[in-house]
């Protein structure tokens, strides 16, 4: 090799030499571009998910009910438990007006969806009250119906468990101190079947208007009463709602 090819080959070498440090340069100075964030759920996700999560619900509290099943709080709060667990990631899995009220009151959920959020939990149950009709097809029905101390009673405990449902869910599923965790839908549901089983004898354990609708269409619950779910577990809602901004100022 003569030394101008020397040369040559040596140039070239450093070239191609300064050519991969500087293109290594570049690449190690371009900052990383964040991944696209997920794309938030549109109303008509989110009030379809309302309505398939509730008629998940009261289809399961209408066929457990209906055929005497002696697992029935079992099987529905682990049905609710299924259903937050696929739809808590779109609406918030509330399929419940109460609940719904606690998370606007808390300030989760926007005025203007507190509504169609309520229509679509209630047609959710209507439509899984027929179901459940049709698929059991109970003997005559004598729905639940309360007179004098009995309808204060069940008045107050429709309120004390939808409180204490709604405050729950407020606290495992929306609070800041417990981001992503895995054990929400799980407490959710286990409070449905601890209020099942303390009071489910004393109001017939809706903590629900939804399900209480869907009971009342099905025949378990006496219509002269429907107000006492719709008024206990409204304010129940509310009240966790309160109590949950009084106890986590900071997380508004």
């Amino acid at each position: 090799m003569t030394d101008v090819e020397s040369r040559t080959a040596n140039v070239d070498v450093n070239e191609r030499t300064r050519t991969a440090d500087l293109n290594g340069s570049q690449r190690s100075t371009t900052p990383d571009v964040a991944p696209p964030a997920p794309e938030a759920p549109t109303s008509a996700r989110k009030y379809a998910t309302e309505f398939i999560g509730a008629f998940i619900l009261v289809f399961t509290v209408g066929c457990a009910v209906l055929s005497k099943s002696t697992l029935a709080p079992l099987a529905i709060g682990s049905a609710l438990m299924v259903a937050v667990y696929a739809g808590g990631h779109i609406s918030g899995g509330h399929y419940n007006p109460a609940v719904s009220m606690a998370a606007f009151v808390r300030g989760r959920l926007s005025g203007r969806d507190l509504v169609p959020y309520w229509i679509a939990q209630l047609a959710g149950g209507a439509v899984a009250a027929g179901l459940a009709v049709f698929v059991i097809n109970p003997p005559a029905r004598h729905p639940l119906a309360f007179h004098g101390r009995l309808l204060g009673a069940a008045l107050v405990a429709e309120f004390l468990f939808a409180f204490i449902l709604s405050y729950v869910v407020l606290n495992v599923a929306t609070s800041k101190d417990q981001p992503n965790n895995s054990f929400f839908g799980l407490a959710i549901g286990f409070t449905v079947l601890v209020g099942a089983v303390a009071v489910g004898g004393v109001s017939g354990g809706a903590f629900n208007p939804a399900v209480a609708f869907g009971a009342s269409l099905m025949g378990l619950f006496a219509w002269a009463n429907i107000w006492i779910y719709v008024v206990g577990c409204l304010a129940g809602g509310a009240a966790a709602g309160l109590v949950f901004r009084a106890l986590n100022p900071n997380d508004a």
